[in-house]
């Protein structure tokens, strides 16, 4: 039987994994250095938005398979982090926000109407897989988070000099973002590393990890076709 790597070099090859995050993805670099249009900013921002809404949904999923009440009551925060409370705004009215500082109608974006069928097909891959994972498995898959204050960190350096007709209050999502990742990290990360102990186990862990940045990944591979390449879903298709 092959021994497990420790706890340091099973986090190490986790972290590893940044190397595939969709910061690396040729739409995010465009974006992240000033060549993306107002159109195709505001692609993929109404596109991002059903992301944006199945991640709370996503920790509902993971709420209802885990039976230790101390993790409930941690993760818990994440969908109020998103969803909001009363008299708190969540992530999800920030990216609204951010939709209406790009230059996009709310009732557009909420509606989802403008969703491409591979970001929809990802998104919901992802929460079926929260559904039917175990708990770890899920809170595993969570652990993207690892390299996103990099990513929103990026945005609030870069973006206002280089879409300066983006308002202001638009960068409230990736303000609040920066803190609530890196606590999220730190609990999944407990999770993860006290869960997957032997080697079959995190080798699993980092196949999951995988799939959740293809999950990632994939969504930008549909936003590259229809914004920078002009090929939308049926764009070869005759018009009835």
């Amino acid at each position: 039987m092959t021994a497990p790597w420790s706890k340091e070099e099973f986090e190490q090859r986790l972290r590893d994994k940044g190397r595939f995050y969709h910061i690396h993805h040729p739409f995010h670099v465009a974006m992240n250095s000033g060549q993306c249009t107002r159109e195709q900013i505001q692609g993929w921002v109404a596109n991002r938005f059903y992301y944006q809404t199945t991640i709370p949904v996503k920790d509902a999923a993971i709420l209802a398979n885990c039976n230790e009440r101390e993790v409930r009551r941690e993760w818990v925060q994440r969908i109020l982090d998103h969803d909001g409370t009363e008299g708190l705004e969540g992530g999800i009215e920030a990216w609204l926000r951010l939709a209406e500082a790009v230059g996009l109608s709310r009732d557009e974006v909420d509606s989802q109407q403008n969703v491409l069928p591979g970001v929809r097909f990802a998104c919901d891959a992802y929460l079926n897989f929260a559904r039917r994972a175990t708990w770890q498995e899920a809170a595993c898959s969570s652990l993207t988070e690892l390299f996103a204050p990099e990513i929103h960190q990026r945005r609030l350096d870069n973006w206002p000099e280089y879409y300066p007709w983006i308002e202001a209050d638009g960068y409230r999502y990736f303000k609040k973002r920066l803190s609530e990742a890196r606590r999220d990290v730190e609990h999944g990360l407990r999770i993860t590393l006290s869960h997957f102990v032997t080697r079959e186990q995190q080798e699993h862990a980092l196949t999951i990890l995988q799939f959740k940045l293809d999950i990632l990944w994939s969504m930008l591979d549909a936003m590259e076709m229809a914004y920078f390449h002009n090929r939308p879903p049926y764009h070869s298709c005759p018009r009835g």
